[in-house]
């Protein structure tokens, strides 16, 4: 990126800024275009023809959510679904009413970018065979940036679809999976993961819902869900234990639980309440009494959570995805704002506190965005019988959903403050982003039990030696040998974070691992691209998350000035971005 270029010191005679120079609004900015490194990483990780067939879907996405998406989500927001007990004839039929906003952003998701179809099947956006999860993920991180809330559905049918093929017997699969795929929402059904209870919620072996078997082959399934996200969906993934079934998670079978019954009629389940949430308002969230439920069992007896974390493992890829979009667009809104504002004569983005504080915010967004590629990598290399690629995605997940997660509430929190008292006002999308960006870190398991499943991964899959293999090569490409003292450091940390009595320190392991491998990505980024601005973020995640380091000490001003001149964009980039 080109340097900073200083812009004139304005004088007492211009006069305090008004109107938008006073209050600058990024609303119409493409946000595909406002983000040129976003193209460059995708020729990294898409076949090249891929690539360029996808860009025009990239740049439409974009200017969306930096739009029309975006007022559309605002408004759902402001408006959240509502429970209806009876129809209005009377009829004991429940459903839950959604504001049109919602609805359209349902057809844009579900319907012209066919966001949960694409993996499974040919044919979205003309492309002869389903595309691989780069290309999924690019068009997730960008939708992320407008709306969070519905890619919770989108994920979970996506996630759905997924666990059904792996598991369901054929005839299921067959039954169920045109629906599932696709893009006309008259015939669409959306998919559901109902797993938590009251009782049962990170510890999933205390499910105390029942499933009694029929004659049939199908069965009834008895007790409550205490949270359960997309209420109305088509299809759910439901654990439950049959009767006499062992404790614990060896006891737990998954069902498919339809939302109405073969021949129509709704099935024996209630939505008692919608939850009352402090984000993804938009997204019907809600608790669901089984009444003798009919449903169908998914895979073997006694397996259900082993198949299920097939489909928690893909939500929490999907969480870790939108948490780097979200910190995306509050990085985006903030670097327009301290380039179009002035206040002490001086453009926002000249003042060397502002100036740091938009590197601080930037790298963690960085640091999620390479994660997210290098997790999508590893998922199609596992998917295609990659026995090395699976053990490397099995510790890359939780890491993704980890961090960057937890990185999502404070990026969007200190890029809510860049825009002082406006960016409080829920006018605006900082709000929306803060609130949003806190659900990351609990659903699909909060950070305790995530990076618990990372030490997990470590020691039964041998991921800790996949992780190690992957970085190495990746310092052997890139050159970038100071990596390999804080890798060999974070391999003993881990390594003692797997020991029954180190499970205290699983957080700590947790984030050193994902600072060396979004480290490592960073400089074999650098090196495949010629790019200095992504060895200078490899060179800061080093200096400031892997090396020790005195915080007392003076700042290294000059390592930090050449640093931001590097990675913040000028005012003329910037403004390029507009459609």
């Amino acid at each position: 990126m080109d340097e900073i270029p200083r812009t004139r010191e304005l004088s007492p005679a211009d006069g305090p800024p008004r109107g938008a120079e006073a209050v600058p609004d990024a609303r119409g900015l493409n946000l595909y275009r406002a983000d040129p490194m976003l193209a460059r990483l995708m020729t990294l990780h898409l076949p090249p023809a891929l690539c360029a067939h996808l860009t025009p879907y990239c740049d439409r996405l974009g200017a969306l959510a930096g739009g029309r998406l975006d007022t559309l989500a605002a408004d759902a927001d402001r408006l959240p679904p509502r429970l209806l007990a009876r129809t209005r004839t009377g009829e004991d039929r429940q459903s839950i009413e959604k504001h049109p906003s919602y609805r359209e952003m349902e057809r844009l998701a579900f319907g012209e970018f066919g966001l949960a179809a694409l993996s499974h099947r040919a044919g979205v956006f003309g492309w002869p065979t389903p595309l691989p999860a780069a290309a999924k993920y690019v068009l997730t991180y960008l939708f992320a940036q407008a709306e969070f809330g519905l890619l919770c559905p989108v994920s979970m049918t996506d996630s759905l679809t997924r666990t059904l093929r792996k598991f369901g017997d054929p005839a299921l699969v067959e039954q169920y999976l045109p629906r599932l795929l696709s893009q006309d929402l008259e015939t669409l059904a959306q998919g559901a993961m109902f797993m938590t209870e009251q009782g049962a919620g990170s510890d999933v072996g205390a499910t105390a819902v029942r499933a009694v078997a029929k004659n049939d082959g199908s069965w009834r399934l008895f007790g409550d869900k205490w949270f359960c996200s997309n209420a109305d969906a088509a299809l759910a993934m439901v654990l439950a234990r049959p009767e006499g079934a062992a404790a614990g998670t060896k006891g737990l079978s998954l069902f498919l639980l339809p939302r109405e019954r073969p021949d129509g009629t709704p099935n024996a389940y209630r939505i008692v309440r919608l939850k009352d949430k402090l984000g993804t308002r938009d997204m019907a969230s809600g608790e669901i009494r089984l009444e003798g439920a009919e449903a169908f069992l998914v895979g073997e007896p006694g397996a259900g959570f082993r198949q299920m974390t097939d489909m928690i493992n893909n939500s929490r890829l999907s969480n870790g995805v939108r948490a780097a979009g979200m910190m995306r667009r509050a990085v985006t809104e903030a670097l327009f704002l301290a380039h179009h504002r002035r206040a002490f004569g001086r453009r926002l983005i000249e003042l060397p506190l502002m100036r740091r504080q938009l590197l601080k915010i930037l790298l963690p967004t960085e640091q999620a965005r390479s994660m997210m590629f290098t997790t999508a990598s590893a998922l199609s290399r596992a998917d295609a019988g990659d026995q090395e690629a699976y053990a490397l995605l099995r510790i890359l997940t939780p890491l993704i959903k980890f961090r960057a997660c937890r990185d999502a509430r404070r990026v969007t929190g200190d890029a809510m403050e860049v825009r002082g008292g406006a960016g409080y006002i829920e006018e605006w999308p900082e709000p929306r982003l803060v609130r949003d960006a806190h659900l990351g870190s609990i659903w699909e398991g909060t950070s305790n039990i995530v990076a618990l499943d990372v030490m997990r991964a470590a020691r039964r899959e041998g991921a800790l030696i996949a992780l190690q293999n992957h970085i190495r090569a990746e310092v052997a490409g890139s050159g970038m040998t100071a990596l390999l003292a804080p890798l060999a450091g974070a391999i003993r940390l881990a390594e003692r974070a797997m020991a029954p009595d180190g499970t205290h320190l699983a957080r700590s392991a947790a984030t050193a691992l994902y600072h060396v491998t979004t480290a490592s990505a960073f400089a074999a980024e650098a090196a495949a691209l010629g790019d200095a601005s992504r060895q200078t973020l490899a060179d800061l995640v080093l200096r400031h998350h892997l090396l020790p380091r005195d915080p007392l000490a003076a700042a290294e001003e000059d390592t930090e000035t050449a640093a931001m001149a590097v990675l913040l964009p000028n005012p003329a980039a910037v403004a390029a971005a507009f459609s």
